[in-house]
């Protein structure tokens, strides 16, 4: 309740008063003023600073008193009604608030789909994964039947081939490889006739050396981790390379290409080789590989005649021999070498034992090369050669060092 006093003559209240109130106070002044007409006029005037019940507009009953006090009484509403209304925005708040937090939760979600669809969809196609499975070896647990692993049985072993030709270099390569502690390289196993007769007796001979039970000088213990050996093209490789690509996929053998980019050294090593066949300038005895410079200048004494006519087919002949392997084994999982690289970036041993997985050691090799130095001193018609290579695509093997 709220109490003004002031005069009444200063309160100018414009209200809407209904009717029925005006009818009210007419009777009840009638009724007050039945004595005295004469003072009827005064009375209607002290009545007018009487009691007064006006309905106003912002829902307020004004009472005026007759000491001229104007009292304002707000309306009294229903608790219930209030309550109402104000449950009814507070729900209203509280689905709007509701509505707001579920589009940003539902905008997050949803970034975070589109973040984890853009990570997974891109696809590898069949190439790329092929790629990235060639970069790891297959281990292998062999039980060999000619003796135990013992405590090594756990120990994971890998398995190689080294595909080369004559006189490019494996020899001494091979030498490279096991001088590593877990390397066994058995050297070139199929030059023996019966052992490549057929696919099936290449089969046995494989399945042999990879179950550990082939034994040579190169072997190491039980403990090996990477086991191969020599494979020279025109050793029934090439002949049976179907189903040997097939055995090495199957089985999960590495194969390294190791060849020699200079054929017109290779053919000067390959002629003085067979030489030495019959020959036998190392008193008597025909060695291939020599630990000596003196052993290397006795077999690098003789000067062998290169048949001009027919050179470079036959540098052709060797070159597309070398295409034709590496198109073959293609699907295997393989590696390719030069010889001038192993001699001039000895990085290249260290990419050889990533390729089989293998620890990185210092490998080191006693052997000698017998033919060091400018060709044109180890060939006996060298001016015929120079002639015929001169202009030609093979004009730098005549310079070449390696």
């Amino acid at each position: 309740m709220w109490a003004l006093s002031m005069p009444w003559q200063t309160v100018n209240i414009a209200v809407g008063m209904t009717e029925g109130c005006l009818v009210a106070e007419n009777t009840k002044k009638k009724e007050m003023d039945s004595t005295n007409e004469a003072s009827s006029s005064s009375s209607s005037s002290s009545s007018s600073s009487g009691t007064l019940l006006f309905s106003l507009h912002f829902s307020l009953w004004v009472f005026v008193s007759e000491k001229d006090t104007l009292i304002i009484k707000p309306h009294k509403k229903s608790p219930l009604f209030l309550r109402t209304i104000v449950l009814l925005f507070a729900m209203a708040c509280g689905v709007y608030i509701c509505a707001i937090c579920l589009k940003q939760i539902s905008t997050v979600t949803k970034i975070k789909f589109q973040n984890i669809l853009v990570i997974e969809r891109p696809s590898l196609d069949s190439s790329i994964i092929a790629q990235l499975e060639a970069q790891i070896p297959t281990l292998h647990y062999p039980k060999p039947e000619t003796f135990s692993r013992g405590e090594c049985t756990q120990n994971p072993v890998r398995f190689f081939a080294i595909l080369s030709m004559q006189r490019s270099g494996s020899g001494w390569f091979e030498t490279l490889l096991n001088s590593h502690i877990n390397i066994s390289s058995n050297g070139e196993i199929f030059s023996v006739m019966d052992r490549r007769k057929n696919i099936s007796t290449i089969i046995q001979t494989l399945e042999k050396i990879y179950n550990l039970d082939w034994f040579t000088s190169a072997s190491k213990n039980e403990c090996s981790a990477a086991v191969g050996f020599k494979w020279m093209l025109n050793q029934g490789l090439i002949e049976h390379h179907k189903e040997i690509v097939e055995y090495f996929n199957h089985r999960g053998v590495s194969a390294i290409f190791l060849f020699r980019r200079n054929l017109l050294r290779r053919m000067v090593s390959v002629l003085a080789n067979s030489n030495d066949r019959y020959a036998k300038l190392l008193n008597g005895i025909h060695k291939s590989h020599v630990h000596s410079q003196e052993e290397a200048a006795a077999l690098s004494s003789y000067k062998p005649i290169i048949n001009s006519i027919s050179l470079i087919s036959d540098l052709k002949e060797v070159e597309m021999a070398a295409v034709k392997a590496l198109d073959y084994f293609n699907s295997s999982r393989h590696m390719v070498l030069y010889y001038e690289d192993l001699v001039t970036n000895h990085t290249k041993l260290k990419d050889v034992q990533e390729f089989l997985g293998l620890p990185q050691m210092e490998l080191t090799s006693r052997q000698i090369k017998i033919h060091k130095g400018s060709l044109s001193d180890f060939v006996k018609n060298w001016d015929d050669v120079n002639k015929t290579l001169n202009g030609t695509e093979y004009e730098s093997f005549l310079r070449a060092d390696y």
